[in-house]
């Protein structure tokens, strides 16, 4: 899309908009951000690798790759091993600075205690807004960026290049939805509440039904014609996040209930596929048909999803993780917090318990 000497609006300041940005700003004659509420972000400092540093990755890439594997996100993050009031105020400052300089989501690992403790997170958070007020020039739209509704990291951290920055130029402006909210959008643009906004194009960076929107748009039922939208109107409900009672041979890659939008994907992705042959080939071996997980350990595996979530403060920020984005949708934080590794043994111990909680027969009997 070329938006050359365009008037561009963007809807929307999440993960896209924070990415796209910076780019339509370069070519649009006018770019107008319409923001809700504020997300974090820190500088990706992607750059150029020389062929030397690809040759070393690429020389210990299967060691990189198995060490993945076993991480708390599947990356191999530098997590840190200190808490926050563990370090003098000196050392605090001086890791976080660390941390920004060398660029990507990491930054959130500088201590141990960031997304379980609220004066700690408060410290990261604080740290972030006194660098988006450093950067951006107009102090009230530097207020406008700081996000102060909920704790860093709760919201999936974004990364950008230049964003903040793009605020600092003559033909981009910021506006506040609280203040003036949207009422309609006709063929010249955009009404507010308190004006009318004329564009050539606008960009709907307004996100998406996470994790289980795709799944719930198709009409999934059962054999005895029970929807799978019916049975997850409370939240979703599965057994390792793989599978679901009552909906036997439906298996879900990266589904709720296991570390899914907070890992690797790709790694977890890797591990599904793997546990699902798993699966088919025991079938094949034992020459069974159907395999469903028992409804007291999905019950079991949902209370200890929502138990590992009260430990931190994921469970009280408004996120796509929990649907708050979603109109009308049951708020339930979904994805398994308990870290890549932590989730791959527990599967694994489930496997060598002889598919422990999962019932394989020749005929559907529930």
């Amino acid at each position: 899309m070329d938006f050359s000497g365009q008037r561009v609006a963007v809807i929307g300041t999440g993960s896209s908009g924070i990415q796209l940005i910076p780019q339509v700003a370069q070519q649009a004659s006018s770019l107008k951000v319409f923001q809700r509420n504020p997300n974090f972000s820190v500088p990706t400092l992607n750059r150029p690798l020389p062929v030397k540093e690809q040759n070393t990755w690429k020389a210990q890439y299967a060691d990189y790759r198995e060490k993945a594997r076993h991480t708390r996100s599947g990356i191999l993050y530098d997590y840190s091993s200190r808490a926050t009031f563990d370090v003098s105020a000196e050392e605090l400052n001086a890791e976080y600075e660390r941390r920004w300089a060398k660029g990507g989501a990491n930054f959130i690992h500088a201590f141990n205690n960031t997304s379980s403790n609220r004066a700690s997170n408060e410290l990261a958070a604080e740290f972030v807004r006194n660098k988006i007020r450093g950067i951006v020039k107009d102090p009230y739209v530097a207020e406008m960026l700081c996000p102060k509704d909920h704790a860093i990291g709760t919201k999936r951290i974004c990364v950008d290049t230049n964003y903040y920055v793009t605020f600092n130029l003559p033909h981009v402006k910021l506006v506040d939805l609280h203040a003036q909210a949207i009422q309609h959008i006709d063929k010249n643009g955009i009404q507010t509440s308190a004006k009318h906004h004329t564009f050539d194009s606008i960009v709907f960076a307004t996100g998406y039904d996470a994790i289980t929107g795709a799944i719930e748009q198709i009409d999934i039922r059962n054999h005895h014609g029970v929807s799978l939208r019916d049975k997850w109107k409370q939240g979703p409900r599965t057994y390792l996040g793989l599978m679901t009672h009552g909906f036997p041979n439906l298996l879900f890659i990266t589904g709720p209930g296991s570390p899914s939008v907070l890992s690797n994907v790709i790694v977890s992705i890797e591990q599904h596929v793997d546990l699902i042959a798993q699966f088919l080939a025991q079938m094949q071996s034992d020459q069974t048909a159907l395999v469903e997980p028992s409804l007291s350990y999905e019950d079991q595996w949902v209370t200890h999803l929502a138990a590992l979530a009260a430990m931190t403060l994921f469970a009280d920020a408004p996120s796509w993780y929990k649907g708050a984005n979603i109109p009308g949708k049951t708020k339930v934080f979904v994805p398994y917090i308990g870290g890549v590794g932590t989730y791959r043994e527990s599967c694994e111990d489930v496997i060598c318990d002889d598919y422990r909680g999962f019932q394989f027969s020749d005929e559907v009997t529930t």
